[in-house]
């Protein structure tokens, strides 16, 4: 096993409940060089007056500041956050999850800045780029300490061996659950506070949310998704065609065949056009559902 495995209490939470936490993997002076990295991201972009090449800005301003809810693809735009993800205390614990050949497959950035931070609406990662096969994790490192206050990530456990209806009555895809889920039918979702540093490992259909942060604080989360080499997708509208341009083998030998199993995944039918990101979706679904009831 490779030094930096998961615990075997942690492999079999994430396999029966869909997720497992580690506190405190990275130390103060790891976060303070990323911290550095966003600072110097958002004033390059901010002051290239195209900010939106990069990052996604909140719709309403902070003390009169145009400030990100979402950097897009930051494993792309700096050796940091490259060196966060391919660091083997993250690969060796990803590969006791999968196994030995690991693929790279998108990242983000989601700022959650103070009183403003967007609500994310519960959804499942896989809903937005159906696999063969369901062997892709989420990690989600918390960049400031996190807590209901702030907005930390929800999850609903023991619901990752199935899909959750993501459409609306047109069929359209709505980029959240639109289903009742928290209606008490399939259990109580869990808040996951942790500390700085922390990185939650996530099976890619487990149902996760997260509330608006009501801090004086930003509760920023680092967002990695890897996946089995023998991981391919299956649907290559916009969202999925961009996320492929960006993949690549960080370990092991490439898949020469796909592999098949999960339960098998509704086809997203996306919007024409360039892909939206999940909160223009998810607002968009709102309020189709709202002038329809």
């Amino acid at each position: 096993m490779p030094p930096f495995s998961l615990s075997s209490e942690n492999i079999e939470q994430y396999q029966v409940d869909g997720y497992t936490v580690v506190p405190s993997l990275f130390e103060e002076g790891e976060l303070a060089t990323v911290d550095q990295c966003i600072r110097d991201l958002t004033k390059t972009a901010i002051d290239s007056g195209e900010p939106d090449k990069i990052m996604e800005l909140e719709p309403n301003p902070v003390n009169g500041e145009q400030v990100p809810r979402r950097i897009y693809n930051p494993f792309q735009q700096h050796e940091c956050f490259h060196n966060l993800a391919t660091d083997d205390r993250v690969l060796d614990r990803i590969e006791s999850l999968i196994g030995p050949d690991i693929e790279f497959h998108h990242s983000k950035l989601n700022m959650k800045p103070a009183k403003v931070g967007s609500v994310v609406e519960w959804h499942q990662d896989i809903a937005y780029f159906p696999h063969t096969n369901d062997d892709l994790v989420t990690t989600l490192i918390y960049l400031d300490d996190a807590t209901e206050h702030n907005g930390c990530l929800q999850v609903m456990p023991r619901h990752h061996t199935h899909f959750f209806k993501h459409e609306l009555e047109d069929g359209s895809f709505a980029g959240m659950i639109t289903e009742p889920i928290d209606d008490g039918r399939f259990g109580k979702a869990v808040s996951l506070p942790a500390p700085a540093g922390s990185i939650i490992f996530m099976h890619c259909r487990t149902p996760h949310s997260s509330l608006p942060n009501k801090s004086n604080y930003p509760r920023r989360t680092l967002i990695f998704e890897y996946r089995a080499a023998d991981a391919f997708p299956i649907h290559f509208g916009g969202y999925t065609g961009n996320l492929e341009k960006l993949t690549c083998q960080l370990r092991g030998k490439p898949a020469r065949f796909a592999r098949m199993s999960g339960p098998p995944p509704l086809i997203p039918q996306m919007p024409t056009g360039e892909p939206k990101s999940l909160y223009v979706l998810q607002n968009e679904a709102k309020a189709k559902q709202n002038a329809t009831n």
